[in-house]
């Protein structure tokens, strides 16, 4: 049975609340395609018992079923072509600016079951240079869940036949039963942490690449907005941001400026507010 109105309002008040996602009118098929598996894994008779329970004092079940609702949708070198750019341009001229440092600090933003770090490390091991530099790669996610199965760095067959190419999966992985396992040295790369992109940021270090791709599709104009604006905070001034091909900084912060090189979305921090968007204020 479908859940009525009053109940896809509960979880949709939910979700924005927590971690800021949008679900719009109509999507009710999706709430109980999501929580469906959670009700039968938790012992709950159905879907709408389910949400009757989070009318209770906040708990476990509210952090399961935000989890639940969460999109993990993700390919190792998904889209190719930042990777490509990240290899081509970005790479070459922050080892330029970086040398006496020798470090690298990377943070991808919703890592979820973790093959977009590990492409970003795959990445930087093609390039003999930084062998010998500090990389330090954090992964954040607001499920506790995908980060758990990003740590183990086990993949099905299915999984690292999306993107990965043949010679990487030589290179990096080894066949774990019916699975493939990614090795060490990749696994010591990536540090996986919790993080809900709505709240205020934890101290890091000032990361000199920022990967936040599909994301900010699910947030409205305004946490979209607020939520650019604590990474450009945290970002080392001349660092970089990708974001997916179908987002943008534009009319959000107008501090981020697109590089012409790319075609899905690699931005930096202007010295100056962008003119275009100056308009617009």
């Amino acid at each position: 049975m479908a859940i009525t109105q009053a109940e896809f309002d509960v979880v949709r008040t939910l979700i924005r609340g927590e971690a800021g996602i949008v679900l719009e009118q109509g999507k009710e098929y999706l709430v109980e395609a999501r929580l469906s598996p959670l009700a039968r894994r938790e012992g709950i008779a159905s879907t709408s018992d389910l949400i009757a329970q989070l009318g209770r004092l906040k708990g476990p079940l509210h952090t399961k079923v935000v989890e639940a609702m969460t999109t993990n949708e993700t390919i190792f070198f998904r889209d190719v072509e930042p990777f490509e750019v990240l290899r081509k341009e970005i790479l070459p001229t922050l080892i330029e600016a970086r040398r006496t440092s020798r470090r690298l600090q990377i943070w991808c933003g919703a890592s979820s079951t973790g093959q977009e770090p590990y492409s970003i490390a795959m990445t930087l091991l093609d390039i003999p240079e930084l062998a010998s530099w500090k990389v330090d790669i954090l992964a954040t996610d607001i499920s506790t869940d995908v980060l758990a199965r990003a740590r183990g760095g086990l993949y099905s067959q299915l999984e690292v036949n999306r993107g990965l190419p043949a010679t990487h999966l030589v290179k990096y992985f080894e066949k774990k039963g019916l699975e493939w396992q990614i090795n060490d040295k990749i696994r010591s790369m990536v540090r996986f942490e919790f993080l809900n992109l709505m709240k205020p940021l934890p101290s890091m270090t000032a990361p000199d690449i920022v990967f936040l791709r599909n994301v900010l599709i699910y947030f409205d104009t305004a946490d979209k907005s607020a939520i650019l604006t604590r990474i450009r905070g945290v970002m080392r001034q001349d660092g970089y941001l990708f974001l997916g091909a179908a987002e943008t900084t534009r009319s959000l912060d107008d501090r981020f400026e697109r590089l012409p090189f790319s075609k899905t979305g690699c931005y930096r921090i202007g010295s100056e507010p962008q003119p275009a968007l100056r308009a617009l204020a």
